[in-house]
Order: C-alpha cells, then structure tokens, then sequence
C-alpha cells in the first residue's frame, strides 16, 4: 500500500496525517483523525450530511479526495461553537440527527451572505442538504434565527 503524508490547517491546528492515496477526506476526518461529527449520508454528494469547509467554502466530504487537502484549511462541525446548535433544538429542526451536522455547517456558511438572504434563497443554498426527518420549515426558521432576524 502506498502512502502519502500530508500537512493541512485542521479547525485551526496544524495537521499532520498518513493516508492512502484514494482516501476519501470524510473517511480521514472520521476513521483516522476520530472527528465523528461529519456524517455519511449518500456516499455520492447528493445529501450534503459530510458537509465542512474548504478552505471557507462548503463542500462535500464523501467527494473530495484527502490530498487534495494538502497545505489548505478545512474546519468541520467540531469548530464550531455548541451554542449554534440551540436554535436548530428549538425550532425542531433536528430529528434522527443524520443530516444536522451538514445543514449546521451549510448554515453557518449561509450566514456569512445575509445581506441577500430572503426566505427563498435560504430555501436554494440549502438545497444541497436532504432532510428525511423534518422537513424543511423548522431548517428555515433556525436559520433565520441564527442571522438573528427573521427575513
């Protein structure tokens, strides 16, 4: 088996870690550095569970290949603070918990443009996340909670 050792900015600490070429960086996040918070969901990108950030963008965990992290910054839900969870609990927007992570992440991210934020395109830049649980109004309202404003 070949290896190959990177270095990346992991939720702000300077990381270090051996991988297998093809490993996926949900499975580095997970099985070898034990951050279980990203979640699988599809394996495909299409539910957005693996969410976290790259390099300050959202992006798929399941689809990105672990070198490719190699000298860049990557946070994941771990970073942020246990507090941004409250308004998703109020709102009933987590249920079994499988999607939470990725809809926080994608939240937070949200967060950063609310300045043209309306209800629908909150509605658009989450639509990259599937809830099977919930659906989507009490995701909404939690967000909109979180911007602290209700749009």
């Amino acid at each position: 088996m070949t290896t190959l050792t990177i270095a990346f900015t992991l939720n702000g600490v300077p990381t270090s870690v051996a991988i297998d070429p093809a490993d996926r960086l949900l499975d580095t996040l997970r099985y070898t550095l034990a951050l279980t918070g990203t979640k699988e969901g599809c394996g495909e990108g299409e539910c957005g569970a693996c969410t976290v950030y790259l390099d300050g963008l959202p992006v798929n965990s399941c689809l990105v290949p672990t070198y490719q992290v190699r000298g860049r910054r990557v946070e994941t839900v771990e970073a942020l603070d246990p507090r941004a969870l409250a308004p998703f609990e109020r709102a009933g927007a987590t249920q079994c918990g499988a999607c939470t992570p990725g809809v926080v992440m994608t939240a937070m991210w949200v967060r950063a443009h609310r300045e043209l934020l309306t209800t629908h395109t909150i509605r658009e830049l989450m639509a990259g996340n599937l809830c099977r649980c919930t659906g989507y109004d009490g995701i909404v309202d939690s967000i909109q909670t979180v911007l602290g404003e209700r749009v």
